[in-house]
């Protein structure tokens, strides 16, 4: 009878992963089958006109985006890595900081000090008597604009991927370099750089992918791209087809993005000899300072003014907001990330689970194509929703209409467990790597252990798994959570009618020029994004957390997204 409980229970365990992996992959590949629908015209005059400078301006986005992020980030890992000067250990976690910052807030912030009558070109004015003619003033709301923001709001991607590979490379082959009379720069760009492209390459590549999914600056900035261009497709001209079709094409982006970083693994062939001592070379005096100038210039610009920018909005220049209006806005933000979290974090135990205790390849696949949600732009799985929702409605108030005689209007959309649908399509990621890095460390001999002793597989997930997982599985839910509060492009075309959340009210607030106003829904999604981000910075500094494993879940924290 145990027995026969014991294999009903795992049967139904594999089916429920199954389907759970079936409902999350239904609108990935509901957005490809758009290829194949007819559209009212809109799409051929779309690739005639827009398109070209669509596809451009997210290139030249893209490319951008990726030298900047990899400079920074390769530059202040190297130098927090492998060198010792003033500060390195608080700048080697506060580096990270800059990801709670989402990059449409730096955006806002920026925009209000940088623009015409802001008070850095105020005080031009004032000091030296000019007019607006008499000097030139690089414009904010740019293509450069959007670049400098998302490269301050992404370089930790490649700091943190990077700085573990640097910590990981044995102390022997700098030694080797220094006896060969090799410079500190040249054993940095002849060795060390190297071996670490590999980290370098995924760690751009997870740039690139928030940077192609990103909305909130480019729309606020006036960057025509893939995203503002779906947008315009769905809501201005009301074409969902032609909608779908300009997604798929940014997922074309998005896969060449994922392609390449993968060829740049498989190319790599580093091997390193053992030895992991690390072994800081001391910059002393003015190198020192120099190392300590550039690595506190990427957190003072990208965390530090924009936060105190912030304050400064809230406190001295506007209504601060804390009456109803907020309160409810923090409840809907809070609410609808609190439930994601959990769903995420329980259907990520169980598909991790099931992929483990299976000993089949299926499921464990089925988990990775889940995973690429995680690349696919927010807009995008709205698209891949909303369509063969509004298809499945239709014909379900028509189904109700002919047999009962009443129209009822649309069921399934507008409501908030679609929006949670998309939250799950695209941060479930983040939860199954973090519950996969956890599951990793124990050993197969204590399932074997529970399973002899006659104990069935959802008790050893329950009894077993879940303790030994409590860490684990706090992370993955407070990461899908921030991730949730910031996430903007899916809640702006998900969301139930008058339900809105902080990120919508800052973006609304910001695109209506009342940035004091927006300041204070801001600084909550910011204060709430640094809990998470300051126990991972402050983990990662610790020697026993150098493995790439132990920081995975670090990598999933999405700004922007």
């Amino acid at each position: 009878m145990n027995s026969r409980l014991s294999t009903s229970m795992n049967r139904g365990l594999h089916l429920l992963a199954l389907a759970i992996s079936a409902l999350l992959l239904v609108p990935l590949i509901g957005i490809f089958t758009s290829l194949f629908a007819t559209d009212q015209g809109t799409w051929a005059n779309l690739s005639r006109t827009v398109l070209p400078g669509l596809a451009a301006n997210s290139l030249m986005l893209a490319c951008g985006v990726a030298a900047g992020v990899a400079i920074i980030g390769t530059l202040t890992a190297w130098l927090t890595a492998n060198n010792e000067f003033p500060g390195r250990r608080l700048l080697e976690w506060t580096l990270i900081l800059p990801l709670a910052i989402p990059a449409y807030v730096l955006a806002y912030t920026y925009t209000d000090v940088l623009q015409y009558a802001g008070p850095v070109q105020t005080f031009l004015r004032d000091s030296f008597g000019w007019q607006k003619q008499d000097y030139w003033f690089p414009e904010i709301r740019s293509l450069g604009g959007a670049v400098g923001m998302l490269t301050l709001a992404l370089y930790p991607y490649v700091y943190v991927i990077a700085r573990v590979a640097f910590l990981e490379q044995s102390t022997t082959l700098n030694e080797a370099a220094r006896n060969m009379g090799l410079g500190a720069f040249s054993a940095f760009t002849r060795i060390s750089l190297p071996l670490a492209r590999p980290a370098i390459a995924a760690g751009v590549a997870l740039a690139l992918m928030e940077t192609l999914a990103d909305y909130g600056t480019v729309s606020y900035f006036g960057v025509p791209t893939f995203t503002t261009g779906i947008f315009n497709a769905w809501f201005s001209q009301g074409d969902r087809i032609a909608a779908a079709k300009l997604a798929v094409v940014l997922m074309g982006f998005v896969i060449l993005v994922m392609l390449l970083e993968h060829w740049a693994r498989r190319r790599a062939r580093f091997h390193q000899t053992a030895g992991r001592c690390h072994v800081r070379t001391d910059l002393s005096g003015a190198k020192g300072w120099l190392a300590t100038l550039l690595c506190a210039l990427p957190i003072v610009v990208g965390f530090a003014i924009p936060t105190l920018i912030l304050l400064k909005l809230a406190l001295t220049e506007g209504d601060v907001q804390f009456g109803a209006r907020f309160i409810k806005l923090a409840a809907n933000s809070f609410g609808v990330a609190a439930i994601t979290a959990l769903i995420a974090v329980s259907a990520a135990l169980l598909l991790a689970y099931v992929a483990r205790s299976s000993g089949q390849r299926v499921q464990a696949w089925l988990n990775r194509l889940v995973g690429l949600g995680y690349s696919v732009p927010g807009t995008v799985i709205a698209v891949g929703i909303l369509i063969p929702l509004i298809a499945l409605d239709h014909f379900l108030v028509d189904s109700i209409a002919a047999i009962f005689g009443f129209k009822t209007g649309l069921i399934l959309t507008g409501g908030l467990l679609v929006l949670i649908y998309a939250y799950l399509i695209r941060f479930l990621a983040v939860a199954l790597q973090s519950v996969e890095a956890g599951l990793s460390k124990i050993t197969p001999n204590m399932d074997d252990a529970a399973r002899s002793l006659g104990s069935t597989p959802f008790e050893v997930m329950r009894d077993v798994h879940m303790p030994l997982l409590r860490t684990s599985l706090i992370t993955a839910g407070l990461l899908v959570f921030v991730d949730v509060m910031k996430e903007l492009p899916a809640t702006l075309v998900m969301r139930p009618f008058n339900f809105d959340t902080l990120a919508v009210q800052t973006y609304n607030l910001a695109m209506d020029e009342r940035l004091a106003e927006a300041s204070t829904a801001a600084l909550v999604i910011v204060a709430v994004g640094l809990i998470p981000l300051i126990m991972a910075s402050r983990a990662i500094t610790k020697p026993q957390n150098y493995s790439a494993s132990n920081f995975a879940p670090v990598v999933a924290v999405a700004t922007q997204r």
